[in-house]
């Protein structure tokens, strides 16, 4: 496992999710459904469930989406964090509705009693704020002294907005720094980290589709995992919400965070290669993506290096011309034509009894 040392921080809780403290860092996403369409949001929450994400959240742009709140939170899976902008009416009705969290951009709320209002609606149920900062709304004055969206801008926000939880006598916060520049969302959460107790929720906003916005996302959060900062994240993709709990598990794993699920083991080919293990590989990502066991599965194309790793994996597929072995724990289970392969190892795994 991983030998990361975590920033301490405040711990608060999401329904039965801990976020800082000595919790796991823990996964979210959030919907992109019609909030009103409680059948198809709510089939959405059960899909991310499944893919493993452990917080949703969900947009609250307007009245039916508010009113459709307490239906979707009774009968959800995961812990429900509203998504609220500029009408604290919808912030307080989504508290009532008894949501388990509550992120909300203190500027864009309105007036300090506004902010009161909704604070004095959290506390009688202890539901956690996240504070959300975003690069591209950031308060006309912080932006007038900084001349453009900095770190140093969006840690002012930030601390602007703390400042005013607190003075409310609020402290069940976390908070985020997203911008779409991934140095700039860096820096600015090592900045943070160094002021505040309270727990960080990570992020590279408007990062763009899988292929772009993995990678930015895998740079950001996961440079700043590896140096302890962060609690909880969202890897914001412009796909299906399910594609972004992928990405997030992958992330976690590669750093040793977390365990969950296998780890494919795959090499990048070349021309010693004598099977399809590029259609193998993703054949075998695709159906191994269900279990939650962790576990190492090494797809390898060729006698050089595939031996060895599949032997060190908990199972593994070495090719060869045509054919190749399937491994288990390091011992040799069969020797099986290239069209047998991933159904052998398939088989090996289920009837050891992994989930």
């Amino acid at each position: 496992m991983s030998t990361i040392t975590r920033r301490p921080s405040q711990q608060i809780k999401l329904g039965s999710v801990a976020i800082g403290g000595d919790a796991p860092v823990s996964i979210q996403s959030m919907t992109n459904t019609n909030t009103a369409d409680t059948v198809a949001t709510l089939a959405q929450i059960h899909a991310l469930a499944q893919a493993g994400c452990e917080i949703v959240r969900v947009a609250v742009p307007d009245e039916a989406a508010a009113d459709a709140l307490g239906l979707i939170v009774s009968a959800s899976p995961l812990p429900v964090v509203a998504d609220i902008h500029f009408n604290h009416t919808f912030a307080i009705k989504a508290l009532r509705a008894g949501i388990h969290g509550l992120r909300i951009n203190p500027g864009n709320i309105g007036h300090e009693e506004r902010i009161a209002a909704v604070v004095a609606e959290a506390k009688q149920r202890n539901t956690p704020i996240r504070i959300g900062v975003n690069g591209g709304s950031l308060e006309k004055d912080i932006l007038a002294k900084h001349g453009h969206p900095s770190a140093e801008a969006m840690v002012e926000s930030g601390l602007r907005h703390i400042a005013l939880l607190e003075k409310l006598g609020y402290t069940e916060i976390k908070i985020s720094l997203k911008a779409s520049d991934v140095v700039t969302t860096m820096q600015a959460y090592r900045l943070m980290s160094t002021k505040i107790p309270y727990p960080l929720h990570l992020g590279v906003t408007e990062a763009g589709t899988d292929f772009g916005g993995g990678i930015k996302s895998a740079i950001g959060i996961g440079g700043l995992l590896s140096e302890g900062i962060g609690d909880t994240f969202r890897v914001s993709l412009t796909s299906d919400p399910v594609n972004e709990i992928r990405v997030a598990k992958e992330i976690l794993k590669s750093l040793g965070l977390r365990r969950v699920g296998v780890n494919l083991i795959s090499c990048p080919t070349c021309g010693r290669t004598q099977v399809d293990l590029i259609g193998l590989a993703h054949a075998a990502e695709a159906r191994l993506a269900h279990l939650k066991t962790p576990l190492n599965v090494a797809v390898m194309g060729c006698v050089v290096n595939g031996p060895g790793e599949a032997r060190e994996a908990d199972y593994g597929i070495a090719g060869g011309n045509g054919v190749g072995i399937v491994m288990r724990h390091g011992e040799v289970i069969g020797r099986y034509p290239e069209s047998e392969l991933l159904d052998r190892l398939l088989e090996v795994i289920e009837r050891d009894g992994h989930e």
